[in-house]
């Protein structure tokens, strides 16, 4: 079966050899989607120091383009924000981040509840504090 592959020109360049989306049937599943900005390694509300060391995280900055990033590869595939069915987020501080991710996830959620899990991991490939791995419908 055939799975067409999506890349997006607006959305940050996938960090490994993977699409930013793969469509089977109706759905459309996003590789994990992070923060950075499309043409460089900036990370908006990422301080870091000379050897690539976080120094300091903004996490509602980061939620905010971690939305961003997500809905212009859903664009971007033929899909939409009102059409995500399933979220998976990865938080790396739980304690000190949820509740703030927590509210800006509701600002962007409210008129679409998917279902949606959290999960708390030690690290992400980059340095970043937050990744969404997201299903929609086409």
């Amino acid at each position: 079966m055939s799975a067409p592959k999506f890349d997006s020109n607006r959305a940050p360049e996938p960090v490994g050899l993977y699409p930013h989306a793969r469509q089977v049937g109706n759905l459309l599943f996003l590789s994990g989607v992070g923060p950075r900005e499309r043409g460089t390694k900036k990370i908006p509300g990422v301080e870091l120091d000379d050897d690539g060391n976080i120094v300091s995280y903004d996490i509602e900055k980061q939620c905010h383009s971690v939305f961003n990033n997500v809905r212009m590869i859903l664009e971007d595939s033929g899909s939409s924000w009102d059409k995500i069915v399933d979220v998976t987020v990865f938080l790396t501080n739980m304690k000190d981040d949820f509740k703030t991710y927590n509210r800006v996830y509701a600002e962007y959620f409210k008129d679409n509840l998917p279902c949606r899990t959290t999960v708390e991991i030690n690290c992400l490939p980059t340095p970043i504090a937050i990744e969404l791995k997201v299903i929609a419908t086409v």
